[in-house]
């Protein structure tokens, strides 16, 4: 994958991800503790917790990036994606038994907790320093389409590109998070519920994504032709 196409489907990625975000993230960031300042400081603050989350987004594609230079070779990044991009659509297909199942695995135990307490008091702190390590754990929440994202950096197969591919899906979603610091009071319960209804629409079109990368169809950005030394290679294996 060149290094245009990381930075175009990471920020489309993330762009069309911000519904989920202002879903699911959006009251963390109307929490945060800048109410009391200017429209200026709470500008700035809402740009470090954004910047907060892009952080741990661009180190965690780091550390994807890595992990699959050594742990999958080029020559199975295809059959990955396919794979990945089919277990999305059959999680689509039956959600109920997936949820119920996940509910069963949780039960009693919930590997996030801490994060939720430590969180709770850094919005007890008006600091500017406290407001970006929110962003920081923040980046670390449970997530679905950060899950995915991180996927597409590890499919990268290199650490620089995953954390770039990381590094620009998080700011495809800043915008919508730094409107919610200012405008979040207009965003209820019923229209966070419809925003999230869009999320099966948005994993069926990244499923698609993937098998469609995996396939090596030839198509610029979505399907782009597998390394040359792979199909000089199988062509070898044929003769």
């Amino acid at each position: 994958m060149s290094v245009p196409e990381i930075i175009t489907s990471a920020i489309i990625m993330g762009a069309v991800g911000s519904l989920h975000c202002i879903g699911m993230c959006g009251p963390l960031a109307f929490a945060l503790p800048i109410s009391h300042r200017n429209n200026w400081g709470r500008a700035a603050g809402g740009a470090l917790y954004n910047f907060g989350r892009i952080t741990t987004y661009s180190l965690l594609g780091v550390l994807l990036g890595l992990t699959s230079q050594y742990v999958i070779s080029t020559r199975w990044q295809s059959v990955f994606s396919i794979v990945l991009g089919s277990g999305i659509l059959l999680y689509l297909l039956v959600p109920a038994v997936w949820k119920s199942n996940r509910l069963k695995m949780m039960k009693g135990y919930d590997p996030f907790l801490f994060l939720g307490k430590a969180l709770g008091k850094l919005l007890h702190s008006k600091k500017y320093s406290s407001v970006f390590s929110f962003g920081l754990l923040n980046g670390l929440l449970p997530c679905g389409m950060v899950y995915l994202a991180i996927t597409f950096s590890f499919l990268t197969g290199s650490a620089l590109k995953g954390g770039m591919f990381m590094f620009f899906f998080g700011l495809g979603t800043f915008p919508a998070m730094l409107g919610i610091v200012f405008f979040g009071s207009f965003l209820n319960q019923q229209l966070r519920l419809r925003l999230r209804r869009l999320v099966p629409v948005f994993l069926f079109v990244m499923a698609a994504l993937l098998i469609l990368r995996g396939l090596g169809l030839g198509i610029p950005y979505l399907s782009p032709d597998p390394p040359a030394y792979i199909v000089q290679g199988q062509e070898a294996s044929c003769h």
